[in-house]
């Protein structure tokens, strides 16, 4: 098993523009979630995190700009990159979007091709082992691509499990990852495992990180989880 693709949440009222970009989506490999309105719209994002969120700003009730808006001023929320889709191609209304927190601001009627573009763009800062990106951090390095990883330019070996945890690690260095996060990010949501297998999956990672001596990079934190540097 690879690393499990990124989730992308889709927010548009019109059923076949929604169609068309969650097709173009999936073709780029993504998982994609859709909602039809700005209340689903945070209502997804509380079930399951996404990598990025497509937003429309025309919705009924809750516009695209408000939902911006609430998920940038949430600790928890307020990373997900969000790309703002609009009719409105003045420039107050792009200044707007992107103060208001959004990440790109694209104007429709667009390219389905250079929207992609920059959904990659996106994905790479905030996922990018799922694009394929070699990853480094201190004196390790980790290529997404052929999976492999080296310390110290030495060659380690890791299991599918311990790589995909690696790279979880290595997208956010500092970061404080929960036993449940980690399940969900690692093993995924529909599988349930025991939260004490991340403990024992995190021992063959340290052990495998320091195969070739080195200080151990990962790091307890009591009561919380664990974290890379």
């Amino acid at each position: 098993m690879s690393v499990e693709q990124p989730l992308v949440l889709l927010v548009e009222d019109e059923p076949a523009q929604r169609e068309v970009l969650a097709y173009n989506l999936e073709a780029e490999g993504v998982r994609v979630s859709r909602a039809d309105n700005g209340d689903e719209a945070l209502m997804l994002v509380d079930e399951d995190k996404p990598d990025l969120i497509v937003l429309d700003w025309m919705m009924p009730n809750l516009s695209g700009i408000e939902v911006c808006r609430r998920l940038k001023m949430r600790s928890d929320t307020k990373s997900i990159p969000i790309i703002m889709l609009s009719a409105r191609s003045e420039e107050v209304d792009r200044v707007r979007g992107l103060e208001t927190g959004a990440d790109d601001y694209v104007v429709k009627p667009y390219s389905v091709v250079e929207l992609m573009a920059r959904v990659r763009s996106q994905l790479r800062r905030s996922r990018p082992a799922t694009m394929g990106e070699t990853l480094s951090y201190d004196d390790i390095e980790l290529d997404a691509e052929t999976h492999r990883v080296s310390r110290a330019g030495k060659p380690l070996k890791l299991g599918p499990t311990e790589f995909r945890l690696l790279s979880t690690f290595m997208e956010k260095p500092g970061r404080v990852w929960s036993r449940e996060q980690l399940l969900d990010r690692v093993w995924g949501r529909d599988i349930y495992v025991d939260t004490r297998t991340v403990d024992v999956h995190i021992g063959r990672l340290r052990k495998a990180l320091g195969a070739h001596g080195g200080d151990d990079p990962l790091r307890t934190v009591r009561g919380a989880g664990y974290a890379l540097g």
